[in-house]
């Protein structure tokens, strides 16, 4: 059974940072693609950044460029979220995604999902 748990977001200020992580279990984390997506109440959930099996390439929305950085530790089958500079439009619930493949493409959809995290930014 897989399993993604995300680890615990925060009240945070604008300008200040904040790290996610999600610990994966039940898949080989190397193998597949992961992501991070956000959703606000009353919204889809949308893409924020995704990474490759091996770290190689990162993708991200035009919005959190140069402010969030996704990253992966393999041998601890952990996905990061590194966001700088948050802004109160990136208050949202962040989730973590598994993807079925080892690249990513925009086209695909997660196989997996963690639960989700409350990150809210005041101004």
């Amino acid at each position: 059974q897989v399993q993604l748990v995300e680890s615990s977001g925060g009240l945070v200020q604008a300008g200040d940072s904040l790290r996610l992580s999600c610990a994966a279990s039940g898949l080989t984390f190397s193998n597949y693609a992961m992501g991070w997506f956000r959703q606000v109440p009353g919204k889809e959930r949308k893409f924020v950044a995704a990474i490759t099996y091996n770290g190689a390439n990162t993708y991200y929305v035009a919005s959190v460029k140069g402010r969030f950085t996704i990253s992966r530790d393999n041998t601890k089958n952990t996905v990061y979220l590194q966001m700088n500079s948050l802004k109160p439009e990136d208050t949202a619930v962040y989730y973590c995604a598994a993807y079925g493949t080892a690249v990513y493409t925009a086209t695909l959809s997660p196989y997996h999902w963690g639960q989700g995290t409350q990150v809210t930014v005041s101004s």
